[in-house]
């Protein structure tokens, strides 16, 4: 069985194009092994973004926490482990204002922690997860073209990378505010790549 974790960064509930994307993604999945789905949803429960006290907290030595910093503390502890535990990573990309909703870069703010998902070095940081599969699912209102209009990709990729993690995968719906026609096309090319992409995995289960 292997562990996923779900992502659902977009806060339109049930109309949200990135989630129906990722309900396709995972029921694909689903039909080649199986799955254990640990979701966060942001539409349900938001994730706080980090202030100064939240850091303080998490530099504090833990004898030396106050109750309401150790709280703070187990939270993004919590964040963390659901990450570490997965096999699988799946996360909704729905593009606000040409980059990630708020609260995803606030997630991770909390899971990029030295010594656990990262370390520093002489040559730099160095990403401390391996062998899990991305699934980055992106939903665009338009047709963007990366590092112009779309911070989006490149972000998540680098922050993919930051933490070790580079079997990494993007399906793409865009255009989809365009047109009628447009969201159609849109649509059809992330079902496809969803496909190709647990076809893909498939072949690296086997092998």
């Amino acid at each position: 069985m292997k562990n996923v974790l779900r992502i659902t960064a977009s806060i339109m509930g049930e109309s949200s194009v990135s989630s129906e994307l990722m309900d396709d993604l995972i029921a694909k999945l689903a039909t080649q092994e199986s799955l254990a789905v640990t979701e966060r949803n942001f539409a349900n429960e938001s994730i706080p973004h980090l202030d100064g006290p939240w850091l303080t907290a998490l530099s504090t030595a833990e004898a030396d926490r106050s109750p309401k910093q150790q709280a703070k503390v187990a939270y993004t502890d919590k964040l963390v482990a659901e990450l570490l535990e997965a096999d699988i990573l799946v996360i909704g990309l729905p593009m606000y204002n040409f980059s990630v909703p708020s609260m995803l870069k606030a997630w991770v703010d909390h899971i990029a922690r030295a010594g656990i998902t990262f370390s520093y070095t002489e040559n730099g940081a160095v990403g401390l997860l391996e062998g899990k599969k991305v699934f980055l699912v992106a939903a665009m209102g338009g047709i963007h073209e990366t590092s112009a209009t779309d911070f989006l990709r490149p972000y998540m990729k680098q922050i993919m990378a930051f933490i070790g993690l580079s079997n990494v995968q993007f399906i793409t719906a865009d255009g989809l505010n365009i047109s009628p026609e447009q969201r159609e096309q849109g649509l059809a090319s992330a079902r496809s790549e969803i496909a190709n992409s647990v076809s893909d995995n498939t072949e690296e289960v086997a092998a």
